[in-house]
């Protein structure tokens, strides 16, 4: 019991010695508050109602894309995309069919399980080389939480894009 009382006693912290501190660390990838890893070809992950609302507003994706940016884009779909838009049926073959198109590049998901915004998230979180493409309100609200990620929506008939810097040529609306 006595060496137990005497391991309670704490000891006084020095002024004089080094105290460490934990800082979160921030990709290098940022300056400021942008992304300098983007640069044409820009490569833009898309959600699965961005394909269902350009269908609806009649806008070929890759053309717009590169009307927006004024650059070569690359559409990238994830594995976790193509399954939601296979779940979706028959009425949704149109925006398989689009899916499928050889111009889109695939990216292969290694997670469990196939909800697609989880895995937009996480895969823009490890790699800031991508732009969003989605009109899902809450998917918004997600990726603005995530430094240097520009959201591309669609409004008015044509694509925009929020928070991307003024050098690459973004128009600002």
């Amino acid at each position: 019991e006595k060496d137990r009382a005497k391991a309670r006693v704490k000891k006084k912290e020095d002024p004089a010695a080094i105290k460490e501190r934990e800082v979160p660390q921030h990709p290098s990838c940022l300056f400021f508050q942008y992304n300098t890893q983007l640069g044409p070809p820009y490569h833009i992950l898309i959600d699965t109602n961005f394909i269902n609302f350009s269908i609806k507003a009649k806008l070929d994706l890759v053309q717009s894309m590169m009307d927006c940016l004024y650059a070569k884009c690359i559409p990238c779909i994830t594995d976790c995309v193509m399954g939601e838009i296979e779940k979706l049926g028959q009425k949704y073959r149109v925006a398989l069919r689009i899916a499928k198109d050889p111009r889109f590049e695939r990216l292969p998901c290694m997670h469990k399980g196939t909800y697609a915004d989880d895995c937009l998230v996480q895969r823009v979180t490890q790699h800031k080389c991508y732009i969003v493409a989605t009109v899902d309100k809450e998917l918004k609200r997600r990726i603005r939480k995530i430094p240097g990620v520009p959201i591309m929506y669609i409004s008015r008939h044509r694509y925009n894009i929020e928070r991307m810097p003024d050098d690459y040529g973004a128009p600002r609306f």
